[in-house]
């Protein structure tokens, strides 16, 4: 157990995990530097938490409908960036909000929060599953995209976005821009997209208008 964080939970009391020296050879015999990582999807473990009142990020945990994950403390990944989580036994699929950080996890590892866990297909009395991870740049480079994700999570509460995409960015006049995205999201029994449009003067960085609708697949 890493006894400096408070609220992490690895929901197995009966499996072994590594410790000190002997975690960084079972998990990543060939560390691989951050900046690679940050590009590309890597392969590792899910953890599982139920968080706690306080975060080192000051992001609660009930962000985006609990679909939130702490990584390493000692990671390039920042606060309020998103990453996607697949379950490699079953290929679903969540976007997480980093909201927390552990000290001693390396760049493979992941906390994410037992509702994540569960959407990923996984009974918290497992522990631990094997995971892809993929950074997503995308979304990060726009702002207005991962405004349009929380609502959009918020306003499907049943469901969980899993995959996310730009349609469009016009500029309408020098006070006026617009931004359409599409959200892929699913359930145990569907699937649904939805679009989010945002409107916004880019002077202010204040909204003007946004909506979002189901649109056919």
């Amino acid at each position: 157990m890493y006894a400096n964080y408070p609220y992490f939970s690895y929901g197995n009391p009966n499996v072994t995990y590594p410790t000190g020296q002997e975690k960084y050879e079972h998990w990543n015999a060939n560390p691989v530097p951050y900046s690679y990582l940050r590009q590309q999807p890597i392969q590792g473990q899910a953890y599982w938490t139920d968080g706690g009142p306080i975060t080192q990020c000051g992001i609660p945990w009930s962000t985006n409908q609990f679909m939130t994950a702490a990584v390493g403390a000692t990671t390039n990944y920042q606060c309020g960036e998103t990453l996607k989580v697949k379950n490699i036994s079953n290929n679903r699929e969540v976007i997480v909000t980093i909201v927390d950080k552990v000290p001693g996890f390396l760049a493979n590892q992941i906390n994410v929060h037992r509702k994540a866990f569960e959407t990923l297909g996984a009974n918290p009395s497992i522990g631990v599953i094997n995971v892809e991870m993929t950074y997503s740049p995308e979304l990060e480079q726009e702002k207005w995209g991962k405004y349009l994700l929380e609502i959009t999570q918020a306003g499907y509460p049943s469901y969980n976005v899993t995959e996310y995409n730009l349609v469009n960015k016009t500029n309408v006049s020098p006070t006026q821009e617009k931004e359409v995205y599409e959200f892929i999201l699913k359930s145990s029994q569907e699937t649904k997209k939805v679009r989010g449009n945002v409107a916004y003067n880019p002077r202010t960085d204040r909204i003007i208008a946004f909506d979002i609708q189901e649109v056919g697949m």
